[in-house]
């Protein structure tokens, strides 16, 4: 096969999506909207009435009220505003966080990692809860690091390396179970909801985000991930969620968002939600056909590969695998490009950095054993590993298809992949 003068294959899709192009028509069909919606006259009011009508749709997506959608600039803001929103809400009432108690996971995405340093910067104690060898955050292991001083949880929903989807709604329930428990001739006030957040991710794209199914009180959603604009999201505040601003400057969004709002990417992102709702189920049959196939030919070419992760229980269009050797995931995804495939090692947000986080968690949790790259094989299927491996967090490669992926494509890519790693390496003790 011929490598070289062919087209770009992009398979970084968990870093950014292309806009669909019915988001980009409408971004160019509200473009006239440009006032700013918070004034008077009528350009203002007809700005107002499409923002609050993209509102209204992304809530009708969420399963939410109008009201509960808060728009942001994106993922990061959206995660920094529950967390550490939630934190200065807290303070306000208590004057200290000293004497709280926060869970988050080990494998979170940057944002919201950073943003649980900060409460632990303002008096709040942190517990990260590992996963499980497959990239699960348990249940049980939540519930067994609750007290009585836990204040709020925060568990993404589909991780961004791996695509393995949490359990939230029974975290939801392990929460609600714990307050029951606890609050028996207790005063309401002397023990606080304990507020759960998730990151939504990708998960909007293959998987229908009610966010009162999955028992969430904050739910972080960004545009820039699902198919829409960059530059806007949105958190979805519960009514029993209690959160206070981290900006400041007007009154707008209840005075939790201060800033003037953007009717035309409000738009776009109610636009983009809009398509990937109605080809969800199609799309992700269509996906989780490629990327099996794509997980098998690895596996045979490499078997000695470790896949991280669990294709069983994760989005339908991510795979991320280890490969044994001197060489780095970083090294792997240059000479892919040089072959015209774009790809990541890990978060985008965490490029630069010799390993992934993610993956290290679950080589930690793994101890002697790691995962079997097989498709076929049962979810703990595994293979005997003497040591830790450090070469598993640092060599990895994620490949995160998208619509327009082809099984020719995957086909190319498997190619170069031979011509990268021409023979299995012996891996490093």
């Amino acid at each position: 096969m011929n490598l070289r003068n062919v087209r770009r294959i992009y398979l970084d899709h968990a870093s950014a999506t292309p806009i669909h192009p019915v988001a980009q028509r409408t971004i160019a069909q509200f473009s006239a909207r440009y006032a700013n919606p918070g004034a008077l006259h009528a350009e203002a009011v007809e700005a107002k009435h499409a923002l609050e009508r993209a509102r209204e749709r992304i809530a009708a997506h969420l399963g939410s009220k109008a009201r509960e959608i808060i728009f942001t600039s994106g993922l990061t803001e959206g995660n920094a505003l529950a967390i550490v929103g939630a934190a200065r809400a807290l303070e306000r009432t208590r004057r200290t966080l000293q004497g709280t108690h926060w869970l988050t996971s080990d494998i979170e995405h940057s944002s919201v990692l950073e943003s649980f340093a900060e409460v632990e910067r303002m008096g709040g104690r942190v517990t990260h809860i590992p996963p499980d060898k497959h990239g699960r955050i348990q249940p049980e292991r939540v519930a067994s690091l609750l007290s009585q001083e836990t204040v709020f949880v925060s568990v993404g929903w589909a991780n961004n390396e791996l695509g393995v989807v949490q359990p939230l709604s029974r975290i939801a329930r392990v929460l609600r179970a714990y307050e029951k428990k606890h609050a028996a001739g207790r005063p309401r006030s002397a023990m606080p909801r304990i507020q759960l957040h998730s990151d939504a991710g990708q998960g909007p794209i293959y998987l229908s985000p009610n966010v009162h199914t999955l028992g969430v009180d904050l739910f972080s959603v960004g545009s820039g991930k699902l198919y829409g604009p960059r530059g806007v999201g949105c958190l979805y505040v519960g009514t029993k969620a209690t959160i206070a601003p981290i900006h400041f400057g007007g009154g707008q969004q209840r005075g939790l968002r201060p800033g003037t709002e953007d009717p035309i990417l409000a738009a776009g992102f109610m636009s983009a939600f809009d398509q990937i709702a109605r080809s969800r189920a199609a799309e992700s049959h269509r996906a989780a056909k490629l990327r099996d196939e794509l997980a098998k030919q690895i596996g045979v070419l490499y078997p000695q590969a470790v896949l991280n992760g669990d294709l069983q229980r994760s989005l339908p269009h991510m795979l991320n695998v280890s490969f044994p050797g001197e060489q780095t995931g970083e090294y792997l995804a240059l000479r892919f490009d040089r072959l015209g495939v774009a790809l990541s090692t890990k978060s985008t947000c965490r490029e630069g950095e010799a390993a992934s986080h993610v993956v290290e968690a679950l080589e930690k949790a793994a101890s002697t054993t790691s995962v079997k790259l097989s498709v076929g094989a049962p979810a703990g299927a595994a293979t005997t590993a003497s040591t830790f491996r450090p070469w598993r967090a640092q060599n990895t490669l994620r490949f995160s298809l998208g619509p327009t992926t082809t099984a020719a494509d995957l086909k190319y890519v498997v190619a170069a992949l031979q011509r990268i790693i021409p023979t299995v390496p012996t891996p490093k003790r």
